[in-house]
């Protein structure tokens, strides 16, 4: 049975259940199994509009953690399986590619199968996902955290990172935030990543309401300035966690495939460094949750749209 057989059996057993819907009013998804947990790690899902540079935010996150001493694991949650890249040095075989290559018995894979050890030790899987418009994502993640907790993987963790893809709020893709502690949104000092913040503001209240998981904040990413994002974060009661400006040294970090705790040191790639080290101690520490209330459509449009 492929991917997305079972992902639209999933979709018609939800469809057919009778009662209370635990996603969110009127939702169709596939369900993920409420007995797995990830167990005592700290899980942070990483979302954001699409090429925002959320992967390259949440592998340089990575870093600073286990820098911090933490035992780090990253979930590249994206078709592209490229937010590992820079760690590993090379795209890796996803979670979906190496079920596809045992036709899905999963009790024939190994851990080295699919996780691999990236730079400074961060440990590194990418989930990958079903082919274009025959699956949902939310299988993908579900089977994702299911080998992981089989092969006893998330028992020596600290932290956990689900980077996950673009602006997508469906169900599937917000399958993240039913495991994650804390929800963090990356955008930029612009109308449409702020629009698309919105939106995930919107996907993150509908979970919590289920789910432990929490707004924690907003990371500015390619920003010098940030008043467009100071503007809505006042309106919707957001805040902001660390800024990181628009430096080409990040740009190219992305293209020698290393993070910029790899790259030559200048005063600006040090700064950055130590912002990345800020924000990971600060969210270890733990950050109090945001209950953000989202704006329509319209209401951005007059607040940041016709400046």
């Amino acid at each position: 049975m492929n991917v997305a057989t079972v992902a639209l059996a999933d979709l018609k057993r939800t469809a057919a259940s009778p009662g209370r819907r635990p996603d969110g009013e009127g939702s169709v998804q596939v369900q993920m199994d409420p007995n797995l947990k990830i167990g005592t790690a700290k899980v942070f899902a990483v979302y954001g509009k699409g090429g925002i540079g959320k992967s390259t935010t949440s592998s340089n996150l990575s870093v600073a953690f286990s820098k911090l001493g933490k035992r780090v694991l990253q979930i590249g949650c994206d078709p592209k399986h490229d937010s590992t890249f820079t760690l590993t040095k090379k795209l890796m075989p996803t979670v979906i590619d190496v079920l596809e290559s045992v036709d899905f018995h999963a009790e024939e894979l190994r851990p080295e199968d699919f996780v691999w050890e990236g730079y400074h030790g961060v440990m590194c899987v990418e989930a990958g996902g079903p082919p274009a418009g025959t699956g949902c994502g939310g299988y993908v993640v579900g089977q994702t955290v299911k080998l992981l907790k089989e092969h006893h993987l998330l028992e020596d963790t600290d932290v956990v990172i689900f980077d996950v893809l673009g602006d997508v709020v469906c169900g599937g893709f917000a399958a993240p935030l039913q495991h994650a502690d804390r929800a963090l949104i990356v955008t930029a000092n612009d109308f449409d990543s702020i629009f698309a913040m919105n939106r995930i503001v919107q996907a993150i209240g509908a979970k919590a309401k289920n789910y432990r998981v929490r707004l924690g904040g907003v990371i500015a990413n390619r920003s010098d300035a940030t008043d467009q994002i100071d503007k809505f974060n006042d309106r919707v009661g957001l805040s902001t966690l660390a800024r990181f400006p628009a430096l080409d040294a990040i740009r190219q970090s992305r293209l020698k495939k290393a993070t910029l705790f790899e790259m030559d040191p200048s005063p600006e790639v040090e700064a950055v460094q130590q912002e990345y080290l800020r924000l990971a101690a600060r969210l270890w520490a733990g950050t109090d949750p945001i209950a953000p209330a989202a704006l329509k459509d319209r209401e951005i449009f007059d607040l940041l749209g016709f400046d």
